[in-house]
């Protein structure tokens, strides 16, 4: 059985100095990689590049799971762990869940990967 995420402060994009600036503090090398387990998962990665790729910007459960041929439930599990990670924001309106991918997340954990990545 995995381990589960540990409970970090999710609110804000991660934020720490490069990886390649030098040796992390403990609390910034978690921050990067509750993120980075998050999405080590090839159906969370599926789910992001679709959510990016949505011409709202949002999608709801069920259609994702049509899209993905999986149940709502795999749909809700895997969503719950990008949620706790900070990469996915998700709203209730009315009997839907709409979902979509935190843009400035994702950046800035690039950022802390690569610098130069996002110039």
């Amino acid at each position: 059985m995995p381990k589960a995420l540990p409970m970090i402060d999710t609110t804000a994009p991660v934020c720490c100095a490069p990886l390649a600036s030098g040796p992390l503090s403990d609390e910034d090398a978690l921050q990067v990689a509750v993120r980075l387990k998050a999405l080590a998962d090839p159906v969370r990665v599926k789910l992001v590049s679709y959510l990016f790729g949505s011409p709202a910007g949002e999608e709801i459960s069920g259609d994702l799971a049509a899209v993905l041929n999986l149940s709502e439930s795999t749909i809700s599990h895997h969503l719950t762990q990008l949620r706790k990670a900070g990469l996915v924001v998700s709203d209730r309106r009315g009997m839907n869940v709409f979902h979509r991918v935190r843009a400035d997340a994702l950046q800035a954990l690039c950022v802390a990967l690569d610098p130069n990545c996002c110039r």
